[in-house]
Order: structure tokens, then C-alpha cells, then sequence
């Protein structure tokens, strides 16, 4: 039986997203480089290791006590932002410690886990210059950074297994913003928040 490697697989989405045909035959799939230059990381320690705030509510709590150390082991920091425990609390208070050390400066990403992943993507989208995306698998992960810049990532952990959960993660720290024409409608994005700030 013929593997797809990690590289084709990121070729065939890359061509979906991009609403050109697929190669699936794995000798003549190229590995995808985009046209437009990557730009710089974010403000993180280097391009490979970031700084990672963390936070769940309960019903993310086992999920976040595993991915700790995972985003340790692929060799970030990770700062913890709660819950400690399975004890009941309300996920906005999680989703908005996380998107506050985005907003400060303090992490360059951000991962919040609770029963879904919306509500959590809600209260995180509210606070100014954070991008929350929730994704549900390896294209909803590649797409959220290449065309959108996003710097939260929310998952819910009554929707996803473990490995799923490992593969979206990783995926979405590895993907870089793919800039050029995606740059203008993430800057139109950036340009809706700050119309209202400015009425606030």
C-alpha cells in the first residue's frame, strides 16, 4: 500500500485552497512553495520556537494537561493560563487570559481548549489585534495562518481525538503567513476592529 507523505498531503490542500486541481498521485505532486515572501515571525525567540499561552475550561482541562507538555517537547514555552483543575468555570475567563498575552506581547500564539472551540473563538475575538480561529482539522489549521494570519488557535475537546488534536497543533505552528493578496484582507480585518475602538 502507497504512503502520501506529510509534504503531499500540505501539496494537495495547498492546491484545494488555492481552487486548482488536486494531484493525487504522490510521484508527481510538487511540495508547495508559495509565490508571495513569507513575512518575518512574529515577535517570538525564533522562527521554530515561540512562546505559547495555554488555557481551557474544565471541559478542556485533561486536553490542555496534554498538550503542555507536547508543545514543550516540539520545543516551546508555554505559559499556563488556568484552568487547574476539572472543577466547573466559564470559558470566557480562560479564552480571554490567553488572548491577553497575545494582546500584551507576552506569547506569540495562542491555544484555548474547551467543550467546543466556539465559544471560546467568541471571547477571544474580542480582545484587540488577536485573530482566533477555531479549527476542526489539517486544512482549517493551514488555512487559519496562511490566509489569515490567525495568532489563537480554539479547540473543542468533545470534537476531537488526541492524535487530531496533536496533528491540528502542530500544523498550525508550522504554517507560516503566506502574505501577499492574503495580507490586504487580513489588513481589512485589522481596519474593522480599529473603526470601532476609534468610536469607543
Amino acid at each position: 500500500m502507497d504512503y502520501i507523505s506529510e509534504s503531499e498531503i500540505r501539496s494537495i490542500v495547498q492546491k484545494v485552497l488555492a481552487g486548482t486541481p488536486a494531484q493525487t498521485n504522490p510521484q508527481s505532486a510538487p511540495v508547495f512553495q508559495s509565490s508571495s515572501p513569507v513575512p518575518k515571525p512574529e515577535s517570538c525567540a525564533s522562527p521554530s520556537i515561540k512562546t505559547i499561552a495555554i488555557g481551557s475550561d474544565h471541559g478542556g482541562f485533561e486536553l490542555k494537561s496534554i498538550l503542555i507538555p507536547y508543545l514543550k517537547e516540539l520545543g516551546h514555552t508555554v505559559i499556563d493560563c488556568g484552568t487547574s483543575s476539572k472543577e466547573v468555570v466559564d470559558y470566557p475567563d480562560f479564552a480571554f487570559a490567553v488572548a491577553d498575552k497575545i494582546r500584551q506581547g507576552a506569547a506569540c500564539r495562542g491555544i484555548v481548549i474547551d467543550g467546543a472551540g466556539i465559544g471560546s473563538c467568541m471571547a477571544a475575538n474580542k480582545v484587540p489585534g488577536v485573530r482566533a480561529a477555531m479549527c476542526v482539522d489539517y486544512i482549517t489549521a493551514v488555512n487559519s495562518r496562511e490566509h489569515n494570519n490567525a495568532n489563537v488557535l480554539t479547540l473543542g475537546s468533545g470534537l476531537l481525538g488526541v492524535n487530531q488534536v496533536k496533528l491540528i497543533v502542530k500544523t498550525w505552528l508550522e504554517t507560516p503567513f503566506g502574505g501577499g493578496r492574503h495580507a490586504g484582507r487580513v489588513d481589512k480585518i485589522m481596519e474593522i476592529e480599529k473603526k470601532f475602538l476609534k468610536e469607543g
